[in-house]
């Protein structure tokens, strides 16, 4: 069995669960038709009704580059019906060119942000509810590589380990992972306080009446991680970040956040201040979205992914804007990006004052 067989099985059966007459859309770029072929496979098998749709190259920057504003504010009728209907969803990140996006006009981002985020917003209430299957997941391609710093048979390793697609029964591990992960969420969920803390962090948060996520390989693939929505106003202290985090193809590292009552009071960066200063002009992008620890020790260094970064086994990630519902989170925002920090070298977290988590892993 190809690699790719093996991944689409994967998709299909563990991560979305596809059942008979299951309406699914699945989305990628021309580069990853070898994987998209298995995926249509694997899902005619089951029963399932399969939509592609395949995009070429610059197809984004060359509308954002050349429509009017009749044209930012067009939702696509396929598109609304697509996410108001459908069962399942699956995107296939494989891009032609990571910076392809980089010029594009502020404003008009701004524009077709507002026109996209109604749909958005049901898209995110859907998924919570169940109602939409979703997963999202990488097919090695030399943009991503070139990234990562790797060439593209290296890339294509470190993707297929990170979900565990050399195992002989990959789906079989990530149950694993499943059954390891909800003890520690069912640990959190039993909290009401946090204490993230490492040498240049020491922040505080509320997660009473939150809700902590299992986040074993389903939504994401590969994943690994356990995440909740802070109390918005809760979150109290000094928070540093020094891996990178990419916005809008543009890399920004360093990372430190001063918080009071929730809100960002103080930013800066070490790389890319004029970026961070654009994301924290956003509505709603001065207040936590999400907190995160990430548990795939398969995942041990930043390849400016955040599908893959926000998973290291031994870190911690906070999302600014965006809640996700199914945590209790309340902040709205057109905006949600994750930025991670290293707790491998001294790294401890507290849970209604009790230490469970030391040097980049659990202790209870």
């Amino acid at each position: 069995m190809s690699i790719e067989a093996k991944y689409a099985k994967l998709l299909v059966n563990y991560c979305l669960e596809l059942k008979p007459n299951d309406k699914v859309y699945i989305q990628s770029s021309l580069l990853a038709e070898d994987l998209v072929r298995e995926v249509y496979r694997e899902a005619i098998k089951v029963g399932a009704h399969p939509e592609v749709s395949l995009d070429f190259r610059e197809r984004n920057r060359i509308f954002m580059a050349n429509a009017n504003e009749d044209q930012l504010n067009h939702v696509s009728a396929i598109t609304k019906h697509i996410i108001n209907n459908f069962d399942a969803s699956l995107y296939i990140r494989a891009p032609y060119n990571l910076k392809e996006d980089g010029s594009i006009d502020p404003e008009k981002r701004k524009i077709r942000s507002k026109a996209t985020n109604g749909l958005n917003q049901v898209f995110s209430k859907r998924t919570a509810a169940g109602s939409l299957t979703r997963s999202l997941c990488q097919y090695p391609t030399n943009a991503s590589a070139q990234e990562a710093g790797m060439s593209l048979e290296e890339y294509k390793e470190f993707v297929y380990t990170a979900c565990h697609l050399y195992a002989d029964d990959p789906a079989g591990e990530w149950l694993k992972i499943r059954k390891e992960q909800q003890r520690i969420v069912d640990h959190l969920n039993g909290c009401k306080k946090i204490r993230y803390k490492n040498q240049k962090s020491d922040i505080t948060f509320s997660i009473d009446g939150r809700t902590w996520i299992n986040s074993d390989g389903r939504v994401n693939m590969p994943s690994g991680e356990v995440f909740t929505g802070p109390v918005e106003e809760s979150v109290e202290g000094v928070v540093h970040f020094d891996y990178p985090s990419i916005y809008l193809g543009k890399e920004v590292r360093g990372v430190t956040f001063e918080v009071e009552q929730g809100e960002i009071k103080k930013w800066t960066a070490d790389v890319g201040q004029e970026v961070l200063d654009q994301v924290m002009s956003l509505e709603g992008a001065r207040y936590f979205g999400e907190a995160a620890i990430g548990t795939n020790y398969n995942i041990q260094r930043p390849t400016k992914n955040i599908l893959f970064d926000e998973k290291i086994g031994g870190s911690i990630h906070m999302a600014v804007g965006q809640s996700y519902i199914q945590t209790g989170g309340k902040n709205q925002s057109v905006i949600h990006w994750d930025l991670i920090s290293d707790m491998r070298d001294g790294g401890l977290i507290e849970a209604d004052d009790e230490l469970i988590y030391k040097d980049g892993k659990f202790i209870i």
